[in-house]
């Protein structure tokens, strides 16, 4: 699909990969809608990228009413969702059993919902709008590349709610993209392995230090940008559909 005139998504845009992502769809031309459940950092954002071409919507990924009325907003603004790119997500380290007994059931919910539940309820109302676009010359309506993890693969301990919900969103991947190809629709998975993020950036010297040197090469965390790239080249392939791709400099993460 080419990206130039097209209209995005970008949940959790406001910061981090999704913000890297909102730059990278804007300077190749597309109209990008942000949706955040930060005001304050996405309004900076959109001033600091000082172009009517960029809105913020906000969104609480496990509000529904406010998930609907970011593809709503996203509709009355530029009439047509193209791409959605799902970064909204959080984490926890909680043992299965800890010193303090169980793995509180609630926390394992709430993770679940945000980064499973949530990439899905945007998945299923976004691409109820791009069924309706018209197809280009591949028959193509609409890209959906969700941000997943390698803790899909290699959870580590205290990870069990992160790990399950990031697999689940891996899970997802073939079967969306079998649901949605008779409308044109693919969709695809990033799980990114460790990044440069407001998240990472609260790593002390010596766990950034393990982590480098547990990633085969090149020995650094990843650009956010690179993220954005990998992003870019899933939308413009349109031979790309059902997979998921590990974009982590070859690291297996270890048990902790």
């Amino acid at each position: 699909m080419d990206i130039k005139g097209k209209t995005a998504i970008v949940t959790g845009g406001a910061s981090g990969l999704g913000a890297a992502t909102v730059e990278r769809l804007l300077n190749k031309g597309a109209n990008v809608v942000i949706a955040d459940m930060n005001p304050l950092n996405a309004n900076m954002f959109i001033e600091k990228l000082g172009t009517d071409k960029v809105i913020f919507a906000e969104a609480n990924v496990t509000n529904t009413e406010t998930v609907q009325a970011a593809v709503d907003l996203t509709m009355e603004k530029f009439g047509a969702v193209h791409i959605l790119v799902t970064c909204a997500g959080t984490g926890m380290v909680m043992k299965t059993v800890g010193k303090d007994g169980p793995h509180d059931l609630n926390v394992f919910k709430q993770i679940v919902d945000i980064n499973l539940i949530g990439t899905f309820d945007f998945i299923r109302l976004a691409a109820h709008k791009m069924q309706d676009n018209d197809p280009n010359e591949d028959g193509e309506r609409g890209v959906i590349v969700n941000c997943s993890s390698i803790a899909a693969f290699d959870g580590q301990i205290g990870q069990a709610a992160y790990a399950a919900s990031k697999a689940g969103v891996v899970a997802l991947t073939l079967a969306v993209a079998r649901d949605m190809g008779r409308s044109g629709i693919r969709c695809c998975t990033i799980t990114p392995g460790t990044f440069e993020t407001p998240l990472t950036s609260f790593l002390s010297d010596d766990m950034r230090n393990y982590l480098i040197d547990q990633t085969m090469f090149p020995k650094r965390f990843g650009k956010p940008d690179e993220f954005a790239m990998l992003t870019q080249q899933i939308v413009e392939n349109a031979f790309l559909n059902g997979e998921v791709i590990r974009l982590d400099g070859a690291i297996r993460m270890p048990p902790k």
